[in-house]
């Protein structure tokens, strides 16, 4: 049985539905409208129905959008994505301290 190493597992993002510019675009116009209306009540159905996206996934986008910008707690993107790494790191190391306390425990 051959034994990877952390570093050799390479996870695959699943493919984005919408592309990264086409949600900022659609965030963007969300405050946009927000701003024009003065107004929260309906700017994401308004939009989602304009861009042809998810309502729940623009609702997703703003929500982040938000903890981003300040204006609402939360984890922000880069912590988020950071955390995820520790986390990727922390069970990669987990699995080595396995394999070394079963290999070391085969040798006594």
């Amino acid at each position: 049985m051959e034994v990877l190493n952390p570093g050799e597992l390479e996870l695959i993002a699943a493919k984005k539905k919408y592309p990264d510019d086409h949600r900022e675009r659609a965030t963007r116009m969300v405050f946009d409208v927000r701003e024009q209306t003065g107004t929260r009540m309906g700017s994401i159905s308004k939009v989602a129905d304009q861009l042809r996206v998810h309502r729940e996934a623009l609702r997703t986008w703003v929500h982040q959008a938000e903890i981003d910008g300040g204006k609402r707690p939360g984890a922000s993107t880069s912590d988020a994505q950071r955390i995820a790494e520790l986390e990727r790191e922390n069970r990669g190391l987990r699995r080595a301290d396995e394999i070394l306390q079963v290999d070391g425990a085969r040798k006594m």
